[in-house]
Order: structure tokens, then sequence, then C-alpha cells
């Protein structure tokens, strides 16, 4: 990836997620982001193009957070994935969650923003049922579900009680959530 096209990137996160995707042009992403106009435009068609550009960027750096934490830690998945969840949320997430804000925001348009932004989110539960399923979890769906609730819950928690607080209240929850579960093996 060219620089210019990450710098335009890069810029275009951090301008949504301060101010929400309808309250940023692409004027300003230009201007912030120090490129010319016609920069922008060799790499992105339009604003919707970027848009699900950042919102593709996003979720690969939070899978790589899950993932990695995941790999670490596996005879704990679950635990793990909170943990990861939490750390992005610290790094990359304090004040709400940009997946929810494309749904919002282009809800209805019939446009790829919504898939993706849904896309993220169900893919979250199908992570999270495939551990559960591979724990040997009975109703793995009914945990993946209280799991991705959990981590929804914690996300917009963040907001409030900063993310060390949320992370202390979610770790408590998820064991809660395992220990009911581990009744049913």
């Amino acid at each position: 990836m060219s620089q210019k096209r990450q710098d335009i990137l890069s810029t275009a996160e951090r301008l949504f997620y301060e101010y929400g995707f309808r309250g940023v042009g692409l004027k300003q992403i230009i201007q912030e982001a120090n490129v010319a106009t016609m920069t922008l435009y060799n790499h992105f068609d339009s604003k919707d193009n970027l848009v699900e550009a950042v919102l593709k960027q996003r979720e690969a750096r939070y899978w790589y957070y899950l993932d990695s934490y995941v790999e670490k830690q596996p005879n704990q998945p679950f635990i793990s994935a909170v943990k990861a969840h939490c750390e992005w949320l610290n790094d990359h997430s304090y004040k709400g969650d940009m997946f929810m804000r494309a749904i919002e925001d282009y809800a209805y348009t019939d446009n790829e923003i919504e898939n993706i932004a849904r896309g993220h989110k169900q893919r979250l539960l199908n992570y999270l049922e495939k551990l559960a399923n591979d724990a040997g979890i009975v109703n793995g769906l009914d945990l993946a579900i209280q799991f991705t609730l959990l981590l929804e819950g914690t996300t917009s928690m963040t907001a409030l009680l900063g993310s060390k607080k949320a992370t202390s209240h979610a770790i408590t929850m998820a064991d809660l959530l395992l220990n009911e579960a581990h009744k049913g093996v």
C-alpha cells in the first residue's frame, strides 16, 4: 500500500471516529492528510468507497488483536477474546463503536458500508460460537450470543467507566458465563 493511501486512510479513520461519517467531508480529509484532491480520487472513487476501506482496515486490525490473544492463550480462548477486545477498546475504540455508527448512519441505504459493519458483528458471533463448539460447550450459540452481548456492552460502558474498569467487570462477567456454561458440559 502506498504511503499516500495509508495517510488518507489513517486520517479518514481518525476524523470519522471523532466526528462521525456525516460530520466529515472529503475536503477536510484531503487537507488533514496533506494530499492533493486527485491523489484521494486516484485511491478512492467516492466517500463511500473511502468509508468502506476504513472499515475494512479497522476490522483487520481488530481481528489481529483477537486472533493474537487467543493464539497466545488457547487454553482460555474466551478470556483471551475478552482481554483482546478490551485492549482494542483501550487502544482504538474508547469513544464507542465505529461499526455501530456505520450501521446507524448507513442503515437502509442499500450500500456496502452497512454490509461491512453488520458482517463484522456477524463474524464476531460466528467466531465466538466456533470457540464454544471447539470447547465442547452445549448450546455454543447461546454462549456466543452471551459473549457478544458482553463485548458490545463493554464497548458501550468504556465511554462511561473507562477501559480499565470496564475490562475488570468484563473479565468477571466472562468468568461467570464460562462457569455456568461448563455446568452443562
